[in-house]
């Protein structure tokens, strides 16, 4: 998320990292904001290009810029940038305390950054870039089991009709704090939910269909690969 002003001015507010990798629609994903598998070096040249693309297409307000980006050779490429506020922008938002729409409104009325009080902290101004000091999680949710003949499986186009944040000091307290809440009456990170008799689970058989073809269950099923004793390695290849 990028903002910049009249004065070219501008401030990365936050960065985050989709779980699912490319293919998988932004709305369907897990989405952890700050990035927690960026080395430094491809943070801040992803940060840059962003800086740099903001500059040239002369953006006045709020932007984000989305990227596919390979983890071992650092190649990448962009998505898509939107010039505008989004569901994501409403997520950086929240987990920075850093106020998009208010910043944005005030830059498209002429104002600068440096003008502009975080209407939030209301001590700092709009210039300075939030620093988190903890982990926030975003986590969808799917209501297709309601439809009989609707596939489970995620693509490019987004299904799930909702979603839940969770903030915590640890991924994995984040994860468990967001499952709990999309499913109530869940444990948190487990295979309760995928072994119920109203999910249709194929059975244990079928598990690595479900590891490798993304579906809107696919967290439970990885949630039963560990406890059936897949290794780290395993569940990555």
């Amino acid at each position: 998320e990028v903002v910049r002003d009249n004065k070219d001015n501008c401030v990365t507010v936050c960065n985050m990292e989709n779980f699912d990798p490319l293919g998988i629609h932004t709305g369907d994903s897990i989405v952890i904001a700050p990035s927690q598998t960026l080395s430094n070096s491809e943070y801040f040249k992803l940060r840059a290009t962003a800086l740099k693309v903001v500059r040239h297409l002369g953006v006045i307000g709020e932007c984000n810029i989305q990227y596919a980006l390979h983890p071992e050779s650092e190649r990448y490429c962009i998505i898509e940038v939107n010039a505008r506020l989004s569901r994501s922008s409403a997520l950086a938002s929240k987990a920075t305390g850093y106020p998009l729409a208010y910043v944005a409104t005030k830059l498209a009325l002429g104002k600068d950054l440096v003008m502009v009080r975080n209407s939030v902290t209301q001590t700092t101004t709009a210039c300075f870039e939030p620093s988190l000091d903890y982990i926030v999680a975003k986590v969808p949710r799917w209501d297709l089991k309601k439809f009989n003949r609707v596939s489970d499986s995620l693509g490019s186009s987004m299904k799930s009709v909702g979603e839940v944040m969770a903030i915590g000091r640890t991924f994995e307290e984040v994860i468990q704090k967001a499952l709990r809440m999309v499913s109530p009456g869940l444990s948190g990170f487990n295979s309760e939910l995928l072994t119920k008799a109203s999910m249709r689970y194929p059975g244990d058989e079928h598990l690595d269909d479900m590891l490798k073809n993304p579906t809107s269950m696919r967290v439970f099923a990885i949630a039963r690969a560990l406890e059936k004793g897949y290794t780290i390695d395993k569940l990555h290849s």
